[in-house]
């Protein structure tokens, strides 16, 4: 893999007036994915739903190639979040480092239906080490809970999804 370090990955318009997210450092994405590897792993598996979920959300906001291909091969089940999160927390990045990465990691967790008691555990750790109190990490989860229940109503309404 080239190096990473000084290169910046452009978000996409939708998550700067979305989120106001803008951009973050390549080598920061590369961590940020191994993190939410590790998290969702922790269950002894990352789910093809929750890789999909991961490529996808890397690719939306214009994430190179070679540091998803990175993720494909990464050995999440001998990972340390301990070895990933420091250095996370640490990103020159114009947004909350540590809420995004809980948030996004409820997400991926819960991508394949099933949020195991192993990846609640691990998102809790995670939380712990970037400093994100309990509250904030409850009202994560409710935020995607409310976001699921909102897409699929959008479905029903635009009837993209029949009942």
């Amino acid at each position: 893999m080239s190096d990473l370090s000084g290169k910046k990955v452009e978000f996409p318009e939708f998550y700067r007036q979305t989120y106001g997210l803008s951009y973050a450092e390549e080598i920061a994405t590369l961590k940020y994915g191994y993190a939410m590897l590790t998290i969702a792993g922790a269950d002894g598996e990352v789910s093809v739903a929750e890789m999909n979920w991961l490529i996808n959300h890397q690719r939306s906001i214009n994430v190179p190639e070679e540091i998803i291909e990175a993720y494909k091969v990464f050995d999440y089940k001998n990972a340390n979040l301990e070895e990933y999160v420091p250095d996370i927390n640490k990103c020159d990045v114009p947004f909350s480092v540590p809420r995004t990465l809980i948030f996004d990691a409820i997400q991926m967790c819960r991508a394949d239906s099933e949020f195991a008691t192993q990846e609640q555990m691990a998102v809790k750790k995670a939380a712990k080490l970037l400093g994100v109190p309990d509250d904030i990490v409850l009202a994560l989860n409710r935020l995607v809970d409310q976001e699921e229940s909102l897409n699929a109503m959008r479905r029903a309404l635009l009837e993209t999804e029949k009942l």
